[in-house]
């Protein structure tokens, strides 16, 4: 018992280290994703941390199972080096026990990875998708920020106020500049720019909004030339776009799990095999861990650490392929996943008893050889 918990202890250490900085980066990356539609105006800067949060679980149900895979690695490949594994064989800890000493903190991480691929992670996706359908219905005056400068997506239109109300209703100090296209919509045909001491936002009956702007200048050119046309104006408007937000999820994401058992849909197939898959794949990750951190000390832990990331990489983008495949229909529903895992499970069997077959092999090949030296 006491190696038990010393052996669970050290993989769930290395384990959280090691989910704790993938979990960081690929947070990173996405934040720097959500910041750049905010300062486009796309999103309001309000909701960045709340949709981090919704998609935490999805990040987590992947992370963890190569945190473990990792852990596993890293953890025993220590206790290798520094031969306490040495001192455990001798006591009778054998590479299989081990397997079976493993398989408990594995059994932790896969209901948690369960619990978040199939309750948690739909959850976030529809909280994600709610919050940017919500952001859909803004304009760009809902986003903007006093005393800076703000362009659109496409890049079409800047919009400055000096002051803004608080219900962003009126405006003071407004400057707006906008690509003027030919009747085809691509070629350009200059520049607008709009001054306006105040300006007040009105909704239409229809639902559309527009920005009137009161005791200003229309200039209409094209930049590098001295035809400029200004025009002195006491109300204009101008129509307020929609900003366009990239949903990233499809809706069967969202989808929750009860509602995929039964389903005949091959997408709705495929994404329910995809969940029960990922709490599949922490046992089978532990069971190719265990005989890949087995390193000899003049060798170095991280001898075998670069090829078990490449077998497990080759292990998850198979499962990735063959979502697809399923998707598409090109996989019966009963085959679906399951080949991949059986594949990889044959794989971490073979490994766990190489040394048995080696020596198995070995004294098969001894009497022939003797006979033949005879």
């Amino acid at each position: 018992m006491i190696v038990f918990r010393y052996l669970s202890r050290e993989v769930l250490v290395t384990l959280s280290a090691v989910s704790a900085v993938l979990l960081v980066i690929i947070m990173s990356g996405r934040f720097i994703k959500y910041l750049a539609q905010a300062a486009q105006g796309v999103l309001d800067p309000g909701v960045l941390f709340l949709i981090m949060g919704y998609r935490i679980p999805g990040f987590l149900q992947l992370i963890l199972p190569l945190g473990l895979f990792l852990g596993f690695l890293l953890a025993y490949g220590r206790l290798y080096l520094d031969s306490e594994m040495t001192v455990l064989s001798a006591t009778g800890v054998s590479q299989q026990r081990l397997t079976v000493y493993s398989m408990a903190p594995a059994l932790v991480v896969a209901l948690l990875v369960a619990w978040l691929s199939m309750g948690l992670a739909p959850q976030g996706v529809a909280s994600v998708a709610r919050i940017l359908n919500e952001q859909d219905a803004l304009t760009e005056l809902d986003t903007l920020v006093p005393g800076r400068f703000q362009s659109l997506k496409d890049g079409s239109r800047v919009t400055y106020s000096q002051e803004l109300s608080a219900d962003r209703s009126e405006l003071r100090g407004v400057f707006m500049s906008e690509k003027r296209f030919a009747a085809d919509g691509r070629t350009e045909r200059g520049i607008t720019v709009l001054v306006a001491e105040s300006g007040r936002q009105e909704v239409q009956a229809d639902g559309s909004r527009y920005l009137i702007l009161e005791n200003g200048y229309r200039y209409d050119g094209e930049p590098g030339e001295a035809d400029y046309r200004a025009i002195q104006y006491d109300t204009y408007g101008v129509l307020l776009p929609k900003p366009e937000v990239a949903v990233e999820a499809s809706e069967r994401e969202a989808t929750p799990t009860r509602e995929l058992f039964g389903s005949d849909d091959p997408r709705l197939q495929a994404e329910l095999q995809w969940r029960l898959s990922l709490p599949l794949l922490v046992f089978i990750v532990t069971l190719l861990a265990v005989p890949l951190s087995k390193v000899n000390p003049r060798q170095g832990r991280f001898l075998k650490l670069l090829p078990a990331i490449f077998l497990y990489m080759a292990y998850l983008g198979m499962l990735i392929a063959a979502r697809g495949a399923l998707d598409k229909g090109r996989l019966p529903p009963a085959l679906g996943l399951w080949w991949v895992h059986g594949i990889f499970f044959a794989v971490g069997m073979l490994l766990l008893y190489w040394e048995r077959l080696s020596l198995w092999w070995a004294s098969r090949r001894a009497p022939v050889a003797e006979v033949a030296h005879g």
